[in-house]
Parts: C-alpha cells; sequence; structure tokens
C-alpha cells in the first residue's frame, strides 16, 4: 500500500509574548521578532499510510492513479514568476475567469493553465471575490493576474495589495497612460501607491521582510492596447519603462474602429499587425515590452504564438462553460429527433464564425 510523507511542526520557543505584543497590531513588528518565531519552529517527516475503501473485501483492488501536481511541485511553481519564466524564453498559455468562481479557478490551475487572469473589468466580482479567486489559484501553484475596471491609482492600489503576480491595465493609449500605470504600482519616490505593506497580503501580512526591496522586480505590469488611438503609439508604450507587457484588445479596437461586429475585418487586422510590429521592434532585450494577447475564432493561440506573442489567453471560464452545455443540450435534443424520425444520427457543423466572444 502506498505511502504519504506530511510534516509536523514543532514550536520550541515560547511565543506568547510576540503575540501579545501591541506592535502585531500595528503591524510594526520589527524583523527580529519574526526571525525569532521562524528560528523557534522545527519541521520532522512522518509517514502515514491512507486508508483504502471499498464496497466488500473481495472487490478491494489496487488504487486508481490520478495524476495530480505534489506538493513540491506546486511550490516550484509558485517560485517561479511569470517575469521570469517570460525572461526565460517561455510563451505562457492563460485563461480569462469572468465567474469569480473559487471552484473554476481551481480546475483551471490543476488543467495546467500558467496563468489566470481574474477580470474585474468584465466579470461581476470585486476585490473580495478575487482574493478568494487568487486564494485558490495560488494554493495550486498558478499565478493570477488582476485586470483592473479602468485605469486608475484607488483600484491599483487595493488590487496590488492582495498579491497577485501581475496587474492589467485596460485602454492604455499614451506614453502618458502607461506612466501614469507604472506609478500606480510603485511605492514612492519612484510611484504614488499608497503604503500599507506591514500587514497586506502582498507581503504576506508583513511577514515577508524582503518585500520592499523585491516587490517591483516580482510584478508584472501588463498595458492594454485596444484602441486605433492605442495603436498609434503602441512603440511608446512599449517603451515606457516598467511596462513589462503590451497586451493587444481585438474587440475593442475593432469597435473604436467602427466595426464592432467584425473584429475580423481587414483594416482591423491590419491595425493589429501595426501594433504588433510596434511592440517586437521595441523587444525586451532593448527595453521594450512582450507581446501579448487573446485568441479569436478567425486569429487562434497557435497563430498569435507564430506571431511573436509571449503570453496567449485562449480561453475564458464562462464561454467554456457556455460551449460545453449548448453542445451538451443539442445532443440531447439531436437524439430525440433522431428517435423520432427514426435516423441513425445528423451531422452538427461547427460554424466557426458563430461563436461568441466575451469582450476585452
Amino acid at each position: 500500500m502506498a505511502t504519504a510523507s506530511i510534516f509536523a511542526a514543532t514550536v520550541t520557543t515560547d511565543v506568547t509574548p510576540l503575540l501579545n505584543s501591541s506592535s502585531l497590531i500595528t503591524g510594526k513588528l520589527p524583523p527580529s521578532k519574526f526571525s525569532s518565531i521562524r528560528s523557534s519552529v522545527s519541521f520532522s517527516r512522518k509517514t502515514i499510510t491512507p486508508i483504502r475503501y471499498s464496497s466488500s473485501p473481495a472487490e478491494q483492488s489496487p488504487a486508481v492513479a490520478v495524476s495530480s501536481p505534489s506538493v513540491d511541485a506546486i511550490a516550484n511553481r509558485a517560485k517561479t514568476s511569470l517575469k521570469s519564466r517570460l525572461r526565460g524564453g517561455e510563451t505562457l498559455y492563460g485563461l480569462f475567469l469572468l465567474s469569480f468562481s473559487p471552484t473554476l479557478a481551481e480546475i483551471a490551475a490543476h488543467s495546467g493553465y500558467d496563468y489566470v487572469v481574474v477580470d474585474m473589468e468584465h466579470g461581476p466580482g470585486g476585490i473580495p471575490e478575487a482574493l478568494d479567486c487568487i486564494r485558490a489559484l495560488n494554493a495550486a501553484g498558478t499565478p493570477a493576474i488582476l485586470r483592473l475596471p479602468e485605469n486608475c491609482p484607488t483600484w491599483a492600489k487595493k488590487a496590488l495589495d492582495l498579491g497577485p503576480q501581475g496587474i492589467m491595465f485596460p485602454m492604455i493609449e499614451s506614453r502618458k497612460d502607461a506612466t501614469k500605470a507604472v506609478s500606480y504600482c510603485r511605492f514612492p519616490p519612484d510611484g504614488i501607491r499608497g503604503s500599507a505593506h506591514t500587514v497586506v497580503r502582498a507581503s504576506n501580512y508583513g511577514i515577508d521582510e524582503g518585500y520592499l526591496g523585491n516587490y517591483a522586480d516580482e510584478i508584472l505590469i501588463m498595458c492594454q492596447v485596444e484602441s486605433a488611438e492605442g495603436v498609434k503609439k503602441a512603440d511608446e508604450i512599449a517603451a515606457v519603462d516598467g511596462v513589462d507587457c503590451v497586451q493587444m484588445g481585438p474587440l475593442d479596437l475593432s469597435a473604436s474602429m467602427g466595426y464592432l461586429w467584425d473584429p475580423g475585418h481587414k483594416k482591423v487586422r491590419e491595425m493589429m499587425r501595426k501594433a504588433e510590429k510596434s511592440v517586437l521592434t521595441s523587444a525586451p532585450a532593448k527595453g521594450g515590452a512582450y507581446l501579448t494577447g487573446f485568441a479569436m475564432p478567425h486569429d487562434g493561440a497557435a497563430e498569435i504564438r507564430g506571431r511573436g506573442y509571449h503570453m496567449v489567453a485562449g480561453a475564458v471560464d464562462v464561454g467554456l462553460f457556455r460551449n460545453a452545455a449548448v453542445e451538451d443540450v443539442r445532443r440531447f435534443k439531436m437524439g430525440l429527433v433522431n428517435e423520432s424520425d427514426g435516423e441513425d444520427s445528423l451531422e452538427h457543423e461547427k460554424d466557426v464564425d458563430d461563436e461568441k466572444y466575451w469582450s476585452e
């Protein structure tokens, strides 16, 4: 029978005085105190044997192996930031989460997506709901990116305090917009982000002593170019110090050009290529930003990856469920028709042009 290992923590020092300290309330516990707490905890490995259940002794058989990430694998994934993976030359594949369902966030994480964007711009949730989703993703070792409702310091501050690995600013149309976005992510004197680093989740509630020293290196700042005006300034946006990614927004771009119902229009495609070229010309090696974006029915994930995109969002949770639900109902009702008509089967042709996508 298979065995598993767990760790037991033993506290060898009385930390009650520290826990009763008023400094915990103010969030100003000295780093030396954290060190003393940490050094007083030791870990020992124990081996346990899982209990296997069956309906009867005769039905007992070897347990079916289910592939899932180990604790070590999850920990390693969590330690590798999106920014470091991009610098390592990886192309990352992600999902947008509009439902704000922690359960769907967990499923996405265990499915192997490299990142999940919790969408506060178009999804129904706010800060509390986003926090639940981030916790679910973190537990499964998958980085979360928060897309803000708008480009403003208040939303950026609240989002960053939750501790996502990335933050996405919508509708960036100029160097000035991008510069402001970066300033919202930096503490003074480098920016205007409000400081509560001694108590917020981003710093492990103040326990992470190195947070102020490395937060800027860890957070991925993404600026969306999703208007004709933004495309004109895409090269300037990509060159702003602190902007890590330029995220293309094809639906809003098509709307700004008068083609709301036709994002695949030739003129929209031409505008997209212009923006892509501008971003790719100012590559990260030259101090520019990575090109990132969404797959569309007329422009799939493989296609945009081939054009130099480093992060590709290929699906959205509600869209995946919608497609599966519609198909499930269709199959059942077609079965009823087949039985009624005495037909063996009806071929179903899936028209890609009829797929409805969410707006970015």
